[in-house]
């Protein structure tokens, strides 16, 4: 997994909304860590389906979703993206928040994507 690999996810999946293109970039067994949940990583998402759901997830809660701002990290089986999450909640409230996701990688594919962002109170 290359940077240039990390800023195509990106724009070409997360920023397109193409989940069947997101999912092409991850491992058989992938893992997905959300930013929110019951557990001190959030919610974990294990194997293709959930975690091709919890992607779904994203963009059914915010239509509009965006990461912005995006620089990538790639040293061996790890890598990290820094971005600025912009969307609007099926509610009309609007979120821009900076973020990362931290990964590990595997035979050239994202075996885990744990995301992280700030708790950002509306003013």
């Amino acid at each position: 997994m290359t940077t240039n690999d990390l800023h195509t996810f990106f724009e070409a999946g997360w920023n397109a909304h193409d989940v069947d293109r997101l999912m092409t970039f991850m491992a058989d067994d992938c893992v997905f860590e959300s930013v929110t949940g019951p557990e001190a990583c959030g919610t974990r998402h294990v194997g293709r389906e959930r975690v091709r759901a919890a992607f779904a997830g994203v963009f059914a809660a915010f239509p509009d979703a965006r990461f912005g701002a995006a620089h990538h990290f790639v040293s061996g089986d790890r890598g990290l993206s820094e971005w600025v999450f912009t969307g609007t909640a099926r509610d009309g409230r609007r979120v821009e928040v900076n973020g990362c996701d931290v990964f590990t990688f595997r035979a050239g594919k994202i075996a885990l994507k744990s995301s992280f962002f700030k708790n950002r109170v509306a003013a």
